[in-house]
């Protein structure tokens, strides 16, 4: 499903934060990324989500090369991944969206507003997103619900691949169970592939197959 072969990346010329790292999830298969704050796992994942160009290396998503990023990524391929970031309120750049809004951006983007109403409200059940939050503005709730809505926008064109970078960092106990809960719901009725970085592996244990340490050689890191 996913293959990164030998990533060197990073933000300033000639400073990798990243260097030679490979790393596989196959179909289905929900994998681990396990380092501790800084190492460069959440880059590695951004090179991942097709959100963030490699200075090297190669990324292979559901059989494809990649060969472009971002914006320029074609949409079938884009919509192969649903992406979860650590930190939700730079994830939500538009303060004046409803979180129902925030649910549907994919829906919209991609010309399938017939489907939102259902699906959003579809999804605002799976996630815990009760009552009159979607209704609410992204700046008119906490964290936790905000990382709700990420979620569900995330899974909301049912991608077949999901990237969760440490997704929980910021939640309580109850709500980052609950999350895990959702994901692992989305997983067992689609069979989609998980990605899942953090620096706690009590928590990477809980919903992954197996976890690849950050400390591991890139020999050891890639079971292609």
């Amino acid at each position: 499903m996913l293959e990164l072969s030998n990533i060197t990346a990073g933000y300033e010329r000639g400073r990798p934060v990243v260097r030679d790292m490979s790393l596989a999830v196959a179909r289905g298969e929900a994998v681990g990324l396990l380092g501790p704050s800084g190492c460069g796992k959440s880059t590695l994942a951004r090179v991942a989500a097709l959100l963030h160009r490699p200075d090297a290396g190669t990324v292979v998503l559901d059989g494809t090369t990649v060969t472009d990023y971002r914006h320029r990524v074609p949409r079938a391929l884009r919509t192969t991944v649903g992406v979860v970031l650590q930190a939700p309120r730079l994830s939500a750049t538009d303060p004046r969206l409803r979180l129902r809004d925030l649910v549907a951006e994919p829906l919209r983007a991609t010309g399938r507003r017939i489907e939102v109403r259902e699906r959003v409200d579809e999804l605002a059940h799976a996630v815990g997103l009760g009552g009159d939050l979607l209704t609410r503005g992204i700046c008119d709730v906490s964290d936790g619900d905000l990382q709700r809505a990420c979620l569900a926008r995330a899974l909301v064109l049912r991608p077949r691949l999901l990237i969760c970078d440490d997704m929980t960092a910021a939640l309580d106990a109850a709500t980052a169970a609950a999350l895990i809960a959702a994901v692992e719901v989305y997983r067992r009725g689609t069979q989609a592939s998980l990605l899942a970085v953090g620096p706690d592996p009590a928590v990477l244990a809980r919903w992954c197959d197996r976890t690849v340490s950050w400390s591991s050689p890139p020999s050891d890191a890639h079971p292609l």
